[in-house]
């Protein structure tokens, strides 16, 4: 009799369990959900509690439209960077030469448009080159000499900023065509009726949503497809829900503005292309398996070699973008110009769930990682907090989330 109530045990468990999941288990199934997801929402998380905090704090000023338009604009060359820097750290290395050849590139499209007159859609393209060429020359040391990257991105920071004081020669130098700095500091045209709002915008915003939408719901099913753990129904319902309102409520605020700046525009291609080479393309799962295993990867028939040379290729023509999108926006080429963004930059995507061993980390992680950034830069400066109290709490927050990181690879280890 015990052998037969002890054989339908594990039979009826599973059912048992299935219930209490449908009926009082969903609390427990959000906690489930963190858990597995622990990098990517704990960081969505973060940033609301700071937005809610600095709303608060300053009376609803962090949210006002204008604020948010200077929000995206501010931190539109940091978050170019993240991009480019969340890439190089999945792969397992680092540049610290970015914040340098921002500044160069910089220097480079002041001497060809100011001095010497070049139309600027030609000097945009010669000094994207130029980066990708400076980058591709970083690479190849790395990749293909074995020289380690922080060795030679440290001695490109040092290169490339003499290079921009040479260049310069010691001088700020401008203006920049209005064309150019339309793109760092303007936004999409007015079209259609009066609405009180920004059309353009708002339709850009419900077009976002339906993408969002979309990809929530293709990955579900994918997911479903391969046998995979996926959200019950309520609460996949919750993260659309939120994710919508999240989305709706940016494009309220910057419709109710001047609208949507252009270079978020640049951003969002950005996001989805490398969002997209990163998760489906055979050379991003190439970076990831390099960056997670190298020896795996090698026996695999990955060209590690290459792959790493590519990511510093690209790493050197996103900080050539956001060399000209700085430059642009403040009107003038400086020496002093992109001091620390390597630091912002590596800071924003260990902050988006970066790894210190590689292969871990998402395009969109640091976007996150640079808004959280942008966010206590922002709120601290409306609420009077001084610069060195700022690096003091950035500093921090740097240090917990790579605290983090190590905490969660030992428990998931144990």
């Amino acid at each position: 009799m015990s052998a037969n109530v002890t054989a339908k045990t594990p039979a009826a468990t599973p059912s048992g369990g299935g219930k209490d999941r449908a009926g009082g288990g969903l609390f427990q199934l959000v906690l489930d959900g963190l858990r597995r997801n622990m990098r990517q929402y704990g960081m969505l998380i973060a940033l609301g509690l700071i937005v809610v905090l600095f709303a608060v704090w300053t009376s609803g000023d962090l949210l006002l439209p204008r604020n948010v338009s200077n929000l995206v604009l501010q931190n539109s060359y940091i978050l170019i960077l993240a991009i480019g820097m969340m890439l190089v750290i999945i792969a397992g290395h680092i540049d610290l030469s970015v914040g340098s050849l921002t500044a160069f590139v910089g220097a480079a499209a002041a001497v060809l448009m100011v001095d010497h007159k070049m139309a600027w859609p030609l000097a945009v393209v010669l000094v994207l080159l130029l980066g990708a060429v400076a980058g591709a020359m970083q690479g190849y040391l790395i990749a293909y000499l074995g020289i380690p990257s922080f060795i030679v991105t440290l001695a490109g920071m040092l290169l490339f900023r003499g290079l921009t004081e040479i260049f310069l020669k010691g001088q700020t130098v401008g203006p920049f065509p209005d064309g150019l700095q339309t793109v760092a500091n303007g936004f999409l045209p007015e079209v259609g009726p009066d609405t009180n709002y920004h059309n353009l915008t708002l339709l850009l915003g419900l077009a976002l949503i339906a993408f969002v939408v979309y990809q929530e719901v293709r990955d579900r099913k994918r997911q479903q497809e391969f046998s995979l753990a996926v959200l019950p129904v309520k609460l996949f319902a919750l993260k659309l829900t939120a994710l919508i309102a999240a989305v709706l409520t940016f494009t309220m605020l910057l419709a109710s503005y001047n609208g949507a700046p252009v270079v978020l525009l640049i951003l969002g291609v950005l996001v989805v292309a490398f969002g997209y080479v990163m998760r489906n393309a055979i050379i991003g799962r190439h970076v990831y398996a390099i960056g997670g295993n190298l020896p795996a990867a090698k026996l695999s028939g990955v060209k590690d070699k290459k792959v790493v040379f590519l990511v510093f290729l690209n790493m050197g023509m996103m900080a050539a973008l956001a060399g000209l999108v700085f430059a642009a926006r403040f009107n003038a080429a400086s020496p002093k110009a992109g001091i620390n963004f390597e630091l912002e930059a590596i800071a924003a995507s260990f902050i988006g769930g970066a790894s210190m061993s590689g292969g871990v980390g998402t395009v969109l992680g640091a976007i996150i990682g640079g808004l959280v950034l942008g966010v206590l830069n922002n709120g601290m400066n409306l609420v009077g907090v001084g610069s060195d109290w700022q690096q003091v709490i950035k500093g921090l927050v740097l240090l917990a989330a790579v605290g983090f990181d190590v905490w969660n690879k030992r428990k998931v280890g144990s």
